[in-house]
């Protein structure tokens, strides 16, 4: 749906949304948007059989050389991974698929009543990996998985395109992984903070250039052979993470480090506020019973 200078639409099992300042210039951004996204998903997807992901090919040596764009999307991953400590590890591919998360989302709760339990087998872990330049090393049998850090990178990658080709300023959101770039609207980007549809919103001013993820163990959810499970996976014990948090919500210049840092704090669970306060970073958590706890100068809410 496009509304003046707004498009709305729904990719990844997730709702995304594409504003830009001039109205004008909304049909050539989205057109750029989708194009980008088309390349992301081909390069990274862990549910298309054809991406590039799935069909590397390795020498003889046990390495492969990925393409600049899945290059730039590993790299992201391994920044992430040793800025959480490996808390965001983009090897843990085999162990979601073991939980029975190995397609979309909506896939696998079509099917979730007949999901077997999956022995889960060690995991090789980032530091096993090695990208130098554009070509990739990693042990025999791993799986990859950049669902952490590849749509985070997508919404930084949007938004600086359309800005640089356009001209205009633009806010992507991609299921809550919002990134802003180019001129700024008067008082701001007014985004709204909500991780339930019974939780209160939260109204908070993005400056330009700022970003914002979102993440919560509320939304990508399904069940195993009758056990809750969620997409955001422990590396430590290999399962869901466990903790007080629902939900993290972090303001951080780039959209994949705001990602980083929300994913982060909830696999560390106990030790996420601190962990976050050494990050300097806004923050806002809501815990399973929906106590709200902020630090780093988290927003205030916009007034009505």
């Amino acid at each position: 749906m496009d509304t003046g200078n707004a498009h709305d639409w729904e990719l990844w099992s997730s709702s995304c949304r594409l504003v830009v300042t001039d109205s004008t210039r909304l049909e050539a951004a989205a057109a750029l948007v989708d194009a980008e996204l088309a390349r992301v998903e081909q390069a990274c997807s862990r549910f298309r059989p054809d991406s590039e992901l799935m069909t590397l090919a390795r020498d003889e040596d046990g390495s492969t050389v990925l393409s600049p764009l899945l290059a730039d999307l590993m790299r992201a991953a391994l920044s992430a991974a040793r800025d959480s400590g490996g808390a965001v590890d983009p090897t843990l591919g085999a162990v979601l698929a073991g939980l029975g998360y190995d397609r979309d989302i909506a896939e696998v709760r079509a099917r979730e009543s007949h999901s077997p339990v999956v022995v889960l087998r060690p995991y090789a872990g980032w530091r096993s990996l090695r990208l130098e330049g554009r070509r990739l090393q990693m042990p025999p049998g791993t799986q990859l998985d950049l669902g952490a850090t590849a749509k985070a990178v997508a919404a930084d990658r949007c938004a600086s395109l359309v800005a640089d080709r356009l001209g205009t300023g633009v806010l992507v959101s991609l299921g809550g992984d919002i990134a802003t770039a180019g001129p700024t609207p008067a008082g701001g980007w007014q985004v709204t903070v909500q991780d339930l549809p019974d939780d209160v919103p939260q109204q908070i001013t993005l400056h330009g250039g700022a970003a914002l993820a979102t993440s919560s163990s509320a939304r990508r959810t399904w069940f195993q052979d009758g056990r809750p499970r969620h997409h955001l996976v422990d590396p430590s014990t290999r399962l869901p993470a466990t903790g007080p948090w629902r939900s993290v919500t972090v303001v951080a210049p780039t959209c994949l480090r705001a990602n980083t840092a929300t994913t982060a704090a909830m696999v560390k669970g106990d030790d996420a506020l601190a962990w976050l306060r050494s990050t300097g970073l806004p923050a806002r958590l809501v815990s399973h019973s929906g106590a709200l706890v902020t630090l780093g100068g988290w927003p205030r809410e916009v007034a009505a």
